[in-house]
Order: C-alpha cells, then sequence, then structure tokens
C-alpha cells in the first residue's frame, strides 16, 4: 500500500514531480526484487509498480472525490487515495488504494462525458497485513483480477476490500 499511496501522489502532482523512481530494487527495504543464491522472487511492491505502469505516457485526469477518514489510536488520515489517467487509446486508468486494515470501501464513479461502459482491472490485497512473499512461498501476495467493479445506474460502482491496491481499465 505504501508503494501505491506514493505513487498516486507523485501521479496527482505530475505537474510539479518531473521524475521519480526507486533508486534500489533488490535485496533492500521495500524491494521490488529478493534474490537468494539462485532464487529469485517479487515482492508486493514489484507488483504495484507493474500494475500502476499503465499510467506511464498516459495523460493525468483530475480526480473529485471524498474520502472517509481512517481513524486509528487517535490519528485521522483519509482513508482513500486515488489517482486516474487517460492513455493514447482512451482507456482510463484509476489507481485506488484503500488504507483501512479491516473495513472495505464502497464508491459510486460519476465519469463525466468518457463514454466508458466496460470495465476491468488487477487487485493486490492479502488477508493478513503482515503477509509477504517468501522463497517458499513466492507467490503469497499476487494480483489478482478484480472482480468488485462494474457500471449500474450509469455509474461506476466499485467495492473495495481492506488493505487493497486496485489498477482498473475502464473502456
Amino acid at each position: 500500500m505504501i508503494a501505491g499511496i506514493n505513487l498516486n501522489l507523485f501521479h496527482n502532482y505530475s505537474k510539479r514531480v518531473k521524475m521519480a523512481n526507486i533508486a534500489q530494487m533488490v535485496n533492500v527495504l521495500q524491494a521490488m526484487v529478493l534474490t537468494e543464491g539462485e532464487k529469485m522472487l517479487l515482492t508486493p511492491t514489484y507488483h504495484v509498480f507493474d500494475m500502476y505502469k499503465v499510467h506511464q505516457d498516459a495523460e493525468l485526469l483530475e480526480v473529485a472525490f471524498e474520502s472517509p477518514a481512517y481513524t486509528m489510536d487517535g490519528v485521522s488520515i483519509p482513508q482513500l487515495s486515488v489517482s486516474a489517467s487517460v492513455d493514447a487509446q482512451g482507456v482510463i486508468h484509476l489507481s485506488l488504494c484503500n488504507l483501512h486494515h479491516a473495513e472495505g470501501a464502497a464508491l459510486s464513479c460519476e465519469l463525466d462525458g468518457s463514454g466508458a461502459r466496460s470495465v476491468s482491472g488487477k487487485v493486490l490485497t492479502h488477508a493478513a497485513l503482515n503477509a509477504h512473499n517468501t522463497f517458499e512461498k513466492p507467490d503469497e501476495v499476487a494480483p489478482a483480477d478484480f472482480k468488485g467493479a462494474a457500471f449500474a445506474d450509469g455509474k461506476l460502482r466499485i467495492e473495495l476490500p481492506p488493505a487493497s491496491v486496485v489498477v482498473l481499465a475502464l473502456a
């Protein structure tokens, strides 16, 4: 989720942030890849970067939304982090992070003039907050097809699971 939040921030402030990259990629904190001898595995951070690559060379779309507050130990932050873009083929990509560790989030989106009527996507989540990929279980946390979004009554309805990163393609 940390990778998704930061990528949404970089994306939403792309007029100021002209370039962002991950400095070290292998066998470090927040690594994208872990190795051990001949073994290699992809981390959840890798999967988030892979999911977000749809925003490269796309045009930022302004997103107006109201996020419920996520409060823990007297501190509140927005529960949702969102960014969107449209690519050269006209496909809208919507990136969403639900930061709440235990509660899902229901969204209803109006897509002003987009004409989009189909939605597909990927989700990265796990029932255990401390889940991670290991050499014994290299795919413990991996993207899956997201089935929690559909068009109804002219709006896009989304049901985000707790502690999740979702990237949707709207066409």
